[in-house]
This record gives C-alpha cells, sequence and structure tokens, in this order.
C-alpha cells in the first residue's frame, strides 16, 4: 500500500488517498518515519510472546486445579487464598479469571437456583363469593416506631368487606383465624371459592395454605415485585386512609378498633362505590341493587316526562354495576401474544347470605 501510496499523482492530497484506501494518515506516516529509520515494524502485544507469562504447562495446571473437585465451585480468590495458606502459589487472581474467561468458564461458578418464572394472575368474578381478595396494612400508633396490623377481606364482585381485624402484630396464625372464621360465616362450600393474596410471609406460611386446603379454598398470589397484582385491596386501604377523619396515628389498639367498626360500617352500607355504578357494597353483595335500580330508574322517567329537553341523548337509563369483574383480564395484546384465558369458576346456590362483615379481634 506504501508504494501506491508513493505513486499517487502529486495534486492528489495524502488525506484524499489514504480515505480511498482505507488507511489511517498517521499510521502511514508513522510507517514511512520508521522504514527510513530501519526500526522493526510494531507488532500486536497479543500475538507477541511475554517474557513473564506462564508456560502452557503451568497453565494447564492451573486449569486443573480450578477445575478440580475441590474448587470446582469456588471462585479464583478463594482458591488463591487456600492455596496460598498450604503453601503453594500458582498464579495471581487476575491471571485466573483470564484463563478461565479464555476456556469460556467466567462468571459464577456455583450452583445457581434456575430463573423462576410467575404466571399473571387471572381472576374473574361474576357472583359474591366466587373470588376473595384480601391483604395486610400498617397503621401508625402516636408512639414513634409503633405500627398495628389491619386485615382486611374484601368480595371481589360487590367490594363487600366480608372480615376484618387488628392486632399488634402479623402472622399466619392470625390470618389463619381470620379466613378460617370468615369461610364458616359465609358457609363457603369445597371448591367454590378462590382467595388471592399477595407473597408476604403470613400469605405464604405452611400452615396458611394447608387451611386454605383443608377449606378447599384455592389460593391465588401476586407475582413477586409487582404491585398492582393486588389493586382491589389496595385501592380500599386508600379510601380509608383518605377519608377526612382519619387520625393518621392512632392512640391505641382500642381507638383503632373503634375507628374501623365506624368506617367498615359507612363503606359497607352507605358508601356509594363509583366502580358499581354508585350501589353500595351490600346492595350489589345482597342482590338488593336490583330494587335500589328500579327505584333510580322510576326517577328518572319521572324527570324525564316533566322535562325531556334536559336529556339531549334520550330517556335516561340506570347504570348497572358490572356483571364481570377480573383481576388482570385478558387484553388483546396478551390475546396476540398467547396468553391464556381468564379464569372460570363454579356458580353458587342460589341462596344469598345476610351481608354483615364480621369483626374479629386478637391482640
Amino acid at each position: 500500500m506504501t508504494a501506491v501510496l508513493d505513486q499517487r499523482p502529486e495534486r492528489l492530497p495524502m488525506s484524499i488517498a489514504c480515505q480511498a484506501l482505507g488507511l489511517n494518515r498517521s499510521t502511514v506516516y508513522a510507517h514511512r518515519k520508521r522504514r527510513g529509520t530501519n526500526q522493526p515494524a510494531r507488532t500486536c502485544r497479543r500475538s507477541s510472546v511475554q517474557p513473564r507469562a506462564l508456560s502452557p504447562e503451568q497453565r494447564q495446571e492451573v486449569l486443573d486445579v480450578l477445575h478440580s473437585a475441590e474448587f470446582c465451585d469456588q471462585p479464583p480468590f478463594e482458591v488463591y487464598s487456600t492455596l496460598l495458606e498450604r503453601g503453594r502459589y500458582l498464579c495471581s487472581t487476575s491471571s485466573m479469571h483470564r484463563y478461565l474467561r479464555a476456556e469460556g468458564c467466567s462468571g459464577e461458578r456455583r450452583h445457581q437456583r434456575p430463573a423462576q418464572h410467575h404466571a399473571v394472575p387471572r381472576l374473574e368474578a361474576t357472583q359474591p363469593n366466587q373470588v376473595w381478595t384480601w391483604d395486610i396494612s400498617k397503621l401508625p400508633l402516636v408512639t414513634r416506631g409503633v405500627y398495628l396490623s389491619l386485615y382486611v377481606v374484601l368480595d371481589l364482585f360487590s367490594r363487600f368487606a366480608l372480615a376484618w381485624m387488628i392486632s399488634r402484630k402479623e402472622n399466619s396464625a392470625l390470618a389463619q383465624q381470620l379466613v378460617g372464621e370468615a369461610s364458616s360465616r359465609y358457609q363457603i362450600a369445597v371448591g367454590q371459592l378462590t382467595l388471592h393474596q399477595d407473597r408476604g410471609s403470613p400469605m405464604i406460611a405452611h400452615g396458611f395454605l394447608d387451611l386454605l386446603g383443608e377449606h378447599g379454598i384455592t389460593a391465588s398470589h401476586s407475582r413477586p415485585r409487582v404491585s398492582n397484582d393486588n389493586p382491589f385491596s389496595e385501592a380500599q386501604f386508600k379510601t380509608a386512609k383518605y377519608q377526612p377523619d382519619y387520625p393518621g396515628r392512632f392512640d391505641s389498639i382500642t381507638h383503632a378498633r373503634q375507628w374501623f367498626e365506624s368506617y367498615f360500617d359507612w363503606y359497607n352500607y352507605q358508601h356509594h362505590h363509583s366502580a358499581l355504578a354508585g350501589f353500595t357494597p351490600a346492595q350489589v353483595f345482597t342482590g338488593r341493587y336490583r330494587q335500589v335500580a328500579t327505584v333510580r330508574q322510576a326517577a328518572l322517567d319521572e324527570m324525564y316526562r316533566k322535562h325531556p329537553e334536559r336529556f339531549v341523548a334520550g330517556p335516561p337509563k340506570t347504570v348497572m354495576p358490572p356483571s364481570v369483574v377480573s383481576i388482570n383480564p385478558v387484553s388483546q395484546e396478551d390475546i396476540e401474544r398467547g396468553a391464556s384465558t381468564a379464569v372460570n369458576f363454579p356458580t353458587l346456590p342460589s341462596a344469598r347470605h345476610t351481608a354483615r362483615g364480621s369483626t374479629l379481634t386478637s391482640e
């Protein structure tokens, strides 16, 4: 290439000639300088012989030690330190890393747990007592650093607070008491109910899961580190803590129980839930919303008869609560990606339970 550059026309700049030949101009000048002084051409450091490098036999000895039964799952630093204590030195830890990397054996050498793949919880309720969801929230006391635990079980279809408990502790024994008494009170049949929760320690305890198995309740869990897999319980906690009279910090456990007793009475029987088309959770849970909807429709019809000009879209219709309530419903994108369809649940007996949320007391 240098000879070609020497034969270029004088009017052709060196930079353009080097660009046409794909050469670096500085490299060409350096090569000419070394040629004029009879200096040897530079060689690649990787291809040159390093005087301090281990011989092939010594390098193989290091690899044999690293792959031995004693050290096959140990990092180079551990191998280096162990051999040094025995009065044996092979090479530095960086050399061990370099030899392992050349063999394609670098990285974590211990046996690792395979990656966990958790399915997206997809739950669907078309009537009460098909799916329950529950969670635990912390309630701060006026004493700094001291908290109470609020346990709440909700019916997914109606948002009705089925049972609640306030305790100074958070453990699986209290969770078993909560769910066990709630399932007995509402006469849950075997195979009827799915209970959805996150992955807190009370929810994944063996004793708690054994209790669900004894009652024939299917357990459903949120994915790890996914905060929106249990949205209905989280929304209920926000509703409670954003009440105008919420204390913020409670004086005692008695104070907390008194406040939440009043709150859940309001929430179940007076709170016109926006996600339930303005009906209360108790009305949807018991099915009374149909009678209430008749009264609402009569009022709308009367107003339309008197002032039809106010309703430009025609006669008004009472909005009914959703017939299906889902956690992580399957979207069109999920269907295109091949996601599984929503879960189906058995139908309940026609008899309705008396709607009255239970209060469990525990210290």
